[in-house]
């Protein structure tokens, strides 16, 4: 598995940049070669991306939920990947977001920008466009508080 690890510092509360995280299906408005994600319930989606010129679907289960604080998941179709984003709080105006994926680049395309860290230098560019859009706005777009338990046990 290969890991990608990044944060970003934005001005803006917890809270904010908590809710706007929470709506999956804006992720294409600042993630590149996402060109779609539908929630098809609180805890699964359904995304379409192009990777190096090839296109895929896959799906999503969120493992783990607890607002203001992080966001876990797992694929469960496609290409195998795993991750949590965590939500920091600076002070009451500046929150610190901190994204780590685990994933398993497939053919020759996606090992090479691996190895090369094509992957991080653009989760490190999704992420300043998604800081960029939120201080733009200033606000979310929506937010879900739920709460999803992390499953006891070992995991797959």
């Amino acid at each position: 598995m290969h890991t990608i690890t990044n944060d970003i510092d934005l001005d803006l509360p917890i809270r904010t940049v908590y809710d706007q995280w929470t709506q999956f299906e804006d992720f294409p408005a600042f993630m590149s070669g996402v060109d779609e994600v539908q929630q098809l319930d609180d805890t699964t989606m359904h995304w379409k991306v192009h990777v190096g010129g090839v296109e895929r679907g896959f799906d999503t289960e969120i493992t783990e939920q607890l607002p203001d604080e992080r966001i876990a998941w797992k694929s469960t179709s496609g290409p195998r990947h795993a991750g949590v984003v965590t939500f920091h709080r600076l002070n009451d105006e500046q929150t610190r977001v901190r994204l780590q994926l685990d994933w398993d680049p497939e053919g020759l395309v996606e090992k090479m920008g691996a190895a090369l860290q094509l992957d991080d230098a653009q989760v490190a560019s999704d992420l300043r466009e998604f800081a960029r859009l939120m201080e733009t706005n200033g606000f979310a777009t929506g937010a879900w508080r739920g709460t999803v338990e992390r499953p006891s046990g070992p995991l797959e």
